[in-house]
């Protein structure tokens, strides 16, 4: 049976012949999901695929409070561990390093056992890890602890997308991970606002420890919707169907369709090694997207350390709970991007059905063009409005401009980027997270430094060059995008698809 045929009955095996291809001696019968299949998880019903989505989301926002919600603690960490301020800042370096480096190697491994696995037991040594740094307090191993939660942790980030793609069809895409988004950019300042209660008058020790309590609960709700729900990576299910047809039918010559087979190991990891970094060497667009989110991410986790220079006792006077509210404004700024993303992704379809239902990637770009002018116009107005003679609310209000220009260049740099290399994508946004994540690590890291020794208006205005720097970004993809695409080997492979089918159906 091919696959334009019906939904299954008791005389449609799923199976599609390809003897085309082979002698009728040795003919192979491939499995599909069919159109209607209720095993195909792009099939099931509204209420299963976002109580899929509800689940994950809790442990997306856990990713990044396992990196900011140790930040209100740093300062009790530097006094029992009798270190500076700065080495303190590596407890939360070291963890968004680790960050940089679990997708390519956690993310491969869902082709082989699925993405329920990886998602159960990657967070499960993430909480044994997060547990033994909440009880050590030998400075070396606390910190490399840390390394390997960051690593453990980012399952998500390895995954999450990938979960989307499974669940939804490409044009559906944009709902769900403009929610995973929310919670990947709104886990730093969320987890400092949560986690500046927890610390006040709480040793470092404890506010580990009830941040294990927290994602441990997060932990157990994914574990048994998982468990309901069942698994969604397409290759694993008709990999599991072929081999159950296999056992029933006696027919050997059952298989998975060829790109649905697992490859061997050494292509698996040497193509989720190797092309990010060839993604990042030779790609305009994923060098652009790449550098985009470096800053954006690196900023985000240096606000931690500055926010406390500037709104902390040497500052505005505010106690480690003030210094936390004082991040609202970033927050309240990137839930207003999930909602301004209504439009944008309104816009995106409405360019699709024009396009006679192909990708316009360039359509992923029109609200972040006017993201790109309004990020260093905020930092502007937090450099000159940051000083305790003036109300902290308006500062506080400068931040909240700042985190809807974040969220939206994010969403837009990473959806452009799905969408441009499709089946490539996960190599491009590999390449794009590993920069991210490399870039929080050292922002906090050398943004103290800066803040400390330039002070608050000098060092923001340093900042808003950067982005003054990178703001042409969106205006140059829109423009010469289509063209980069038609260059890059792997984005001009689909644009070709496109050209095909549009002479097929002329």
């Amino acid at each position: 049976m091919n696959s334009s045929a019906t939904d299954p009955t008791e005389n449609s095996p799923l199976l599609r012949s390809s003897s085309s291809h082979h002698s009728p001696s040795a003919e192979d019968e491939v499995v599909e999901f069919p159109p209607g299949d209720p095993e195909d998880p792009r099939n099931w019903t509204s209420v299963r695929k976002w109580l899929m989505i509800a689940a994950i989301i809790p442990i997306d926002l856990s990713v990044s409070w396992g990196a900011s919600g140790f930040s209100p603690a740093a300062y009790d960490f530097s006094k029992e561990m009798h270190v500076s301020d700065q080495i303190a800042t590596l407890g939360l370096s070291t963890y968004v390093l680790g960050l940089a480096f679990g997708p390519m190697t956690l993310a491969p491994l869902s082709e082989y056992f699925g993405r329920r696995p990886i998602y159960i037991y990657s967070y499960a040594i993430f909480l044994l890890l997060l547990l033994g740094t909440s009880t050590t307090n030998n400075l070396a191993l606390f910190l490399v602890l840390r390394v390997f939660s960051g690593y453990f942790s980012s399952v998500t980030i390895s995954n999450f997308g990938g979960t989307i793609a499974d669940l939804f069809h490409h044009h559906d895409t944009g709902p769900a991970m403009s929610l995973f988004l929310w919670a990947a950019t709104g886990g730093s300042p969320t987890g400092f606002v949560l986690f500046s209660f927890i610390a006040k008058g709480k040793s470092w020790h404890d506010v580990l420890r009830i941040m294990f309590v927290v994602c441990l609960a997060f932990w157990v709700v994914m574990v048994v919707a998982l468990c309901y729900i069942g698994e969604t990576r397409h290759n694993v299910l008709l990999l599991r169907r072929a081999r159950t047809l296999r056992k029933s039918t006696g027919n050997e010559n059952v298989d998975a369709p060829e790109d649905m087979k697992q490859r061997g190991a050494k292509e698996l990891f040497g193509t989720a090694l190797l092309r990010p970094f060839r993604f990042l060497g030779t790609e305009a667009i994923v060098q652009f997207a790449a550098l985009y989110n470096g800053y954006l991410y690196g900023l985000s986790f240096l606000f931690n350390g500055a926010f406390h220079i500037i709104f902390g006792p040497g500052g505005y006077g505010f106690d480690i709970t003030g210094v936390g509210l004082s991040f609202l404004g970033i927050v309240a700024g990137i839930c207003l991007g999930l909602l301004t993303n209504i439009y944008q992704e309104r816009y995106f379809q409405r360019q699709v059905s024009r396009a006679r239902g192909h990708d316009v990637p360039e359509a992923r770009i029109h609200l972040a063009k006017a993201a790109a002018v309004a990020l260093p116009l905020s930092i502007v107005i937090f450099a000159f409005t940051a000083d305790p003679t003036i109300h902290p609310i308006i500062p506080i209000l400068a931040t909240t401009l700042w985190g809807w220009s974040f969220y939206t260049l994010i969403l837009m740099t990473l959806t452009y980027s799905e969408d441009a290399y499709k089946t490539f994508s996960a190599s491009a946004l590999a390449g794009i997270g590993f920069v991210r994540n490399v870039a929080g690590a050292g922002f906090p890291l050398i943004g103290r430094k800066m803040f400390v020794s330039l002070g608050t208006r000098q060092a923001c205005i340093i900042l808003a060059v950067m982005a003054v720097g990178m703001m042409p970004v969106p205006f140059v993809l829109t423009r010469y995008g289509k063209e980069l695409r038609k260059r890059s080997p792997w984005a001009a492979h689909h644009m070709h698809e496109l050209e095909r089918d549009d002479d097929v159906h002329a």
